[in-house]
């Protein structure tokens, strides 16, 4: 398997695509390939591996899902049941309806969201950078940005009824401080003890430790003269709130075994954190009718190009689902997802095989990042013919 990886990673750092790139797949038995090329940073020649450390951004998702999916399982959580019966102030949230003079209008929603429109994506948050009118609210609100580390983030308002369509956004944020609610403890501590800690997850953490330091590399953006540098974008340290949508720091070698366990039904040796109809109702199209875009226009280029995913795809439970076999990669019901920075991740339940694909850059899905990302898919699954 290794030769022809190998190559695409290389070949990516040559190019200029990313400045370095770990790359991990995995069946139900263990390990298959890890490979690596490039440096940790513009001041670090350390070779970057599969134990550097990357903010995985939004594949913090699946592990919040799946501390809220516990909460289920353990009967203090229902996905049914109105946001606003677990975050009172949610009851008070208002739908954009537009500007006048700069200033924001506001209607009522036509229904109260559910958990499980948390869970989807269909309760009516976005993103600023997916939403050209969240983008204005937040330029005129003075917001604070998802990145704030306060209570304020989950502020923004509804963009849309709930359950209208699916839009990406702060979702999973809320979702993180209704099963917190619902547990009655810190986020946290739920994802410690009910993921990370039953995995072995030890080098996936809200916060940097001493001996994680030297491995972290930074996020990286295309200076002025074209070569690559660190951009300065970090987590808010010590944040107030703990975000469910983002916040978590991993290794390609540790989130390998949350995918793992998700391959093998929930359970990894002798392990389980999600139940087995748990783990194939996340596998499973949750929005019914509705559709995954084809394509999200970006509404800031600092930190997206448009995202293109083209027709056919459905969301389970904290997963972006493909309908139909992608020739030549991922088989139908393959479920998936990746992080702002640039880590990518995939569990195709039919081939038994996850892979993971990581570097560290702005903006998301730029051409020579997502370039990448194909050609390592395409390279694991021509590696198993």
């Amino acid at each position: 398997m290794s030769k022809q990886i190998d190559d695409v990673l290389a070949s990516a750092v040559e190019n200029g695509a990313v400045p370095n790139v770990a790359a991990i797949v995995a069946d139900a038995d263990g390990v298959r390939y890890q490979g690596s090329a490039g440096t940790l940073g513009p001041d670090d020649d350390s070779p970057a591996d599969c134990d550097t450390v990357y903010r995985i951004m939004s594949m913090t998702k699946m592990i919040t899902t799946t501390a809220a999916l516990q909460q289920v399982e353990q009967g203090s959580l229902s996905l049914d049941a109105p946001v606003a019966e677990y975050l009172p102030d949610f009851a008070n949230r208002q739908v954009l309806t537009g500007f006048e003079n700069d200033i924001p209008q506001y209607r009522a929603p036509r229904t109260q969201a559910t958990v499980r429109q948390l869970v989807t994506h269909t309760a009516g948050h976005a993103y600023m950078f997916f939403n050209q009118a969240l983008h204005k609210w937040e330029q005129v609100t003075g917001y604070p940005g998802i990145l704030c580390g306060t209570e304020e983030m989950l502020d923004a308002p509804l963009m849309f009824d709930p359950g209208e369509r699916y839009e990406y956004g702060i979702n999973t944020d809320v979702l993180g401080a209704v099963t917190a609610a619902a547990a009655g403890r810190r986020l946290d501590e739920l994802v410690a003890e009910g993921v990370l800690q039953p995995l072995g997850m030890s080098d996936t953490t809200y916060a940097v430790t001493d001996s994680q330091r030297p491995r972290l590399t930074p996020v990286q953006v295309v200076g002025q003269d074209g070569s690559w540098a660190d951009s300065g974008v970090d987590y808010a340290s010590d944040p107030q709130l703990i975000p469910g949508g983002h916040g978590l720091y991993s290794t390609p070698n540790d989130y390998i075994k949350f995918q793992r366990a998700l391959l093998r039904g929930g359970e990894l040796n002798g392990a389980r954190i999600l139940q087995q109809e748990t783990v194939d109702a996340a596998f499973t199209n949750q929005i019914g009718e509705l559709d995954f875009p084809e394509a999200i226009p970006s509404a800031d280029r600092g930190f997206t190009e448009d995202f293109v995913a083209g027709p056919g795809w459905k969301w389970g439970y904290g997963l972006l689902l493909n309908t139909a076999d992608l020739p030549g990669m991922r088989k139908a019901g393959t479920g998936a997802w990746a992080g702002l920075c640039n880590t990518h991740f995939w569990i195709d339940r039919t081939s038994g095989i996850t892979a993971a694909i990581y570097s560290q850059t702005l903006p998301f899905v730029s051409t020579g990042a997502f370039a990448l990302y194909q050609e390592f898919e395409q390279a694991v699954y021509a590696s198993l013919a």
